[in-house]
């Protein structure tokens, strides 16, 4: 057997211990496999063996890397899987010490999600054309979305019934099926009543269909579709910065941390289930407060 062939046995006994015990996707093992692949055959060109690479082959690796155009969040990512791999290898007895135990990579900075300012929020609120049921439809889409922060999943999947427009809340159902209740805000709730008083009926031919924002043949609209309405009306309100399919949903994140709300009510609005997940909003706020600093301070 040779040197190759037992590494690629390591390999996938490593990569069939994490489908068997954590059911793991196969995209995840995909990944792992390409990682632990390049790693070992880059030790074996440099006639290093993979249970003891010497302490400074990762780092050297990386470096290169980095000179290549590699991110720092790729590498964070490769070391991962290697830790990943030699933590397993050392559970096994296949090796007696981890050799990346004091391998460190700078931290990685969490990345800021697109936003918009209040006034590109307002301008994009305004441009569905209004003299039609789709824009009305559309008007009542946006201002939901950012008026709750919902996912665009969770928008394009409600339901008449999951709204309470009495109590001015609506019942979502997000990531791994869970419910909560969020509250709407005032103008939400006034843009409802007129879309489902006036355009909802025209756009179903089946009045008892429960989707609330139909696309067409009476289904509920699908995410793509939605995200190519947003696409139009950011252009018709001369919105020409990048965005994203949750952009107004971090536009609502972002405005209520800067208008003084609490980190740990964002996260229940959002329907975060870690608190950390939350926290890359308020990176987006002080990057905010540091802009207005440098434009309107003296010093600044």
């Amino acid at each position: 057997m040779t040197t190759g062939e037992k590494t690629a046995d390591v390999i996938d006994a490593f990569l069939d211990g994490l489908w068997l015990e954590q059911g793991v996707s196969d995209n995840t093992l995909s990944a792992y496999r390409h990682d632990l692949t390049t790693w070992m055959a880059r030790l074996e060109s440099l006639g290093r063996d993979w249970r003891a690479p010497g302490g400074n082959m990762l780092p050297a690796w990386f470096d290169e890397r980095r000179e290549a155009g590699y991110q720092l969040r790729s590498n964070a990512r490769l070391l991962s899987s290697l830790r990943r791999f030699y933590r397993w290898a050392l559970v096994e007895e296949i090796i007696t010490h981890d050799p990346l135990v004091e391998v460190r990579l700078p931290r990685v900075r969490p990345s800021l999600p697109n936003t918009l300012e209040e006034a590109e929020v307002e301008r994009l609120l305004e441009a569905p054309d209004l003299s039609s049921a789709l824009g009305m439809r559309d008007r009542a889409m946006l201002e939901v979305l950012y008026g709750a922060g919902l996912r665009v999943s969770e928008l394009v999947g409600l339901t008449t019934d999951a709204l309470n427009l009495r109590q001015g809340v609506v019942r979502v159902r997000g990531k791994g099926d869970k419910d909560r209740l969020v509250p709407l805000g005032e103008e939400a709730i006034v843009w409802l009543q007129r879309y489902l008083r006036s355009a909802r009926g025209s756009l179903m031919r089946d009045i008892t269909h429960p989707a609330l924002f139909p696309g067409r043949a009476d289904r509920a609209m699908t995410r793509q579709t939605f995200w190519h309405r947003i696409k139009v009306h950011a252009r018709t309100a001369g919105i020409d910065r990048p965005l994203s399919p949750h952009t107004l949903r971090h536009a609502f994140a972002t405005h209520l941390l800067n208008h003084g709300a609490n980190l740990r009510v964002v996260q229940l609005l959002l329907g975060h289930s870690d608190l950390s997940t939350t926290q890359i909003y308020t990176h987006v706020a002080q990057v905010r407060l540091e802009a207005l600093h440098a434009d309107h301070h003296p010093r600044g």
